[in-house]
């Protein structure tokens, strides 16, 4: 088991990020990777073990170590920690605000509004999300048909396993591994321009052409 940790000295680096990486493309809900490496991203719920009686733990702990122990291929989980940015949010407030006529709603509104504001700028709220990265290495010519099958049989093991956790997986389709990406690697532009739907699409299809 690999621990992935993206941290901000990542958008620093030299060239592309494509380059950085060494992505070739995405086909349907696979990432392809240079030197025939696949991978699924699985994105997880997480357990609060802090809150859980010593019971509990003894038997979370049991059920993990059996779990990796389980396994015959490696995986990368990575954990990330954003900033939560409410600056959308509040707009959405004081558009509600202007919209209301009732002046007892429209003040309880913009106290709210006021709340959140002082909430944040004292206090930096942060989300986290935990994805489990599946990977395949094909050292012969193969089918991608077979190579797919192959990383879902492997991503399905690992489902089961998170599953016994407690917690909920999903795999994470094409267009959301390319704004995963696009979120690591581009964190201010993302937050100022959105990658919407259709432009992860145009990339989406463009990546598959030149891969295919």
């Amino acid at each position: 088991m690999q621990l992935l940790k993206l941290d901000k000295e990542v958008h620093r680096k030299s060239g592309s990020a494509k380059a950085q990486i060494n992505i070739k493309g995405v086909k349907g809900d696979v990432l392809i990777l240079s030197d025939k490496k696949y991978c699924n991203i699985i994105e997880t719920s997480s357990v609060n073990f802090e809150l859980k009686s010593e019971a509990e733990q003894d038997a979370l702990i049991e059920t993990f170590q059996s779990f990796l122990n389980g396994l015959g291929f490696p995986i990368q989980i990575v954990v990330r920690i954003r900033e939560i940015d409410l600056d959308h949010y509040l707009d959405e407030l004081s558009d509600r605000s202007k919209q209301e006529e009732q002046s007892i709603y429209r003040n309880q509104i913009d106290d709210y509004s006021q709340f959140v504001r002082s909430l944040v700028s004292i206090n930096r709220i942060l989300t986290r999300n935990f994805y489990i990265v599946v990977p395949l290495v094909m050292e012969k010519r193969h089918d991608f048909d077979l190579t797919r099958e192959q990383l879902s049989l492997k991503t399905e093991i690992v489902e089961k396993g998170v599953m016994r956790l407690g917690m909920n997986s999903r795999l994470l389709n094409g267009l959301e591994i390319l704004n995963l990406f696009y979120t690591f690697y581009n964190p201010k532009q993302a937050k100022n321009q959105p990658l919407q739907n259709t432009a992860m699409r145009m990339m989406h299809t463009a990546i598959v052409k030149e891969n295919s």
